[in-house]
């Protein structure tokens, strides 16, 4: 009986949370934004995986012909394997095997390259792309701006809105200013030989 008791001031309280959270509301001017669309239709983002293409784009074409050359090297070997001489086999499944590991090692490092490079270039996109939706919250009087929801009214949803102000934007990010770099030798004091 006594945690019933106790329990009533609780749900008392909790309901006068919930009506001043309700008057809040109301008042409050609330947006939805649909990241993930962002991070797809945004044309910085595809500027941004554009570069990255052009930048190891020569990579993965290396890589391709490569990899062309030793399965068309593993057929011809797998082919002339039973007429060829026991030394010249063993050699020349040798050489194949090494050029098979440096492939592989290749491949690795372009992908740990690709992988490092993607997830910086996702990261400037996205820092981008939250102080867009900040400047324009603040601009439009946005008390609170969500990102993604279960269910969002359209009248909410903000997501086309900066989808175009970001389409009147240069494709390709701004720079970001490199930190200054101190000077090698230290300033002398006014007056010091």
């Amino acid at each position: 009986m006594s945690t019933y008791f106790r329990s009533i001031p609780l749900l008392a309280f909790g309901l006068c949370g919930l009506m001043v959270t309700q008057q809040a509301s109301a008042e409050m001017k609330i947006g939805v934004v649909n990241f993930q669309k962002l991070m797809e239709d945004a044309p910085q983002v595809k500027s941004a995986m554009q570069a990255l293409q052009n930048e190891f784009g020569a990579r993965q074409r290396e890589l391709v012909t490569m990899q062309n050359d030793l399965k068309t090297r593993q057929e011809k070997l797998e082919k002339e394997a039973a007429v060829m001489a026991e030394a010249d086999r063993i050699k020349a499944e040798k050489v194949l095997r090494d050029e098979q590991r440096e492939f592989s090692r290749k491949g690795g490092e372009f992908q740990d390259d690709l992988s490092t490079r993607k997830n910086e270039e996702i990261g400037k996109v996205q820092r981008y792309l939250v102080q867009e939706v900040q400047t324009y919250s603040s601009a439009q009087g946005y008390d609170l701006v969500l990102v993604e929801s279960l269910y969002t009214k359209p009248s909410l949803d903000i997501t086309a809105q900066i989808l175009e102000i970001l389409k009147t934007k240069p494709a390709s990010l701004p720079a970001t200013s490199a930190p200054a770099k101190p000077s090698a030798a230290p300033a002398k004091p006014p007056g010091a030989k």
